[in-house]
């Protein structure tokens, strides 16, 4: 049995855990709930992925990211059922963490990304863009948790969640934090939600846009901005077009 087996199973009266679906985890297992995945960057490197649960409803990942390196993580949860993409990072002097996440989907699926960035010491920048687009009954949810230890002065941090709700019963939620110990530091943080804006859906009705064309343009800008910073341009792409085509999957 491995270590992880016999640790109890989070509840959502965990504040890490308390937007997550409690009924997946009261039945879920522990060695799956608590497994961890670790990554280092050596110094001056810089290494991207594609994070994705797939048929784990939970991905956990703990990077260190060395002098000088870059880690970069993108990802869409655009599953019918909970699926929970968690990271932690360290951060050592000047080096970065990029992070790009979209949670799309309806139903009364739960998706949610989960973060914790340290920078634990200075010149280190990250920056963090979630976006959600949710219909139906389902949840998409951000926590993004900024750590900035007493000596990583020069720190700069950012990140910014933004939900569109397509039909009223579809919930979004999210819960910044910044600890900070420096006093010579920028971290900011922003978050909106609300519905697809109508005035630009009237404009494009009024050029004889259809309805649903029309939506699937302004979705398609509006979580462009979590893939900016991908500079794989097919990647992109294609995590364009699987976002999008979970779209398609709405009747509205």
């Amino acid at each position: 049995m491995s270590d992880t087996a016999t640790l109890p199973l989070p509840t959502n009266r965990d504040e890490d855990w308390r937007y997550s679906d409690g009924a997946w985890l009261a039945a879920a297992q522990a060695d799956v709930v608590h497994a961890w995945r670790e990554i280092e960057i050596p110094a001056g490197e810089t290494r991207c992925e594609v994070l994705a649960t797939g048929e784990d409803a939970v991905e956990r990942l703990r990077v260190t990211v060395g002098k000088g390196a870059r880690f970069e993580a993108f990802a869409i949860l655009d599953k019918d059922s909970y699926r929970r993409t968690e990271v932690e990072v360290t951060l050592h002097d000047g080096a970065h963490f990029e992070f790009g996440g979209v949670t799309i989907g309806g139903g009364e699926a739960t998706q949610e990304f989960v973060t914790r960035t340290i920078h634990a010491e200075p010149n280190g920048t990250s920056n963090q863009t979630v976006r959600a687009v949710h219909w139906g009954t389902a949840t998409g949810n951000f926590l993004g948790r900024i750590e900035v230890v007493r000596d990583a002065q020069k720190t700069d941090a950012a990140q910014n969640f933004r939900a569109i709700l397509l039909e009223k019963g579809a919930t979004a939620n999210t819960k910044p934090e910044l600890e900070i110990f420096a006093d010579d530091v920028q971290c900011e943080h922003g978050a909106a939600i609300g519905q697809m804006d109508e005035m630009a859906g009237y404009y494009m009705a009024s050029r004889g846009i259809p309805p649903k064309v029309a939506r699937k343009l302004l979705v398609q800008a509006f979580i462009g901005d979590a893939f900016l910073e991908l500079a794989d341009d097919e990647l992109r792409e294609q995590m364009m077009e699987q976002a999008l085509a979970k779209l398609d999957e709405a009747t509205l």
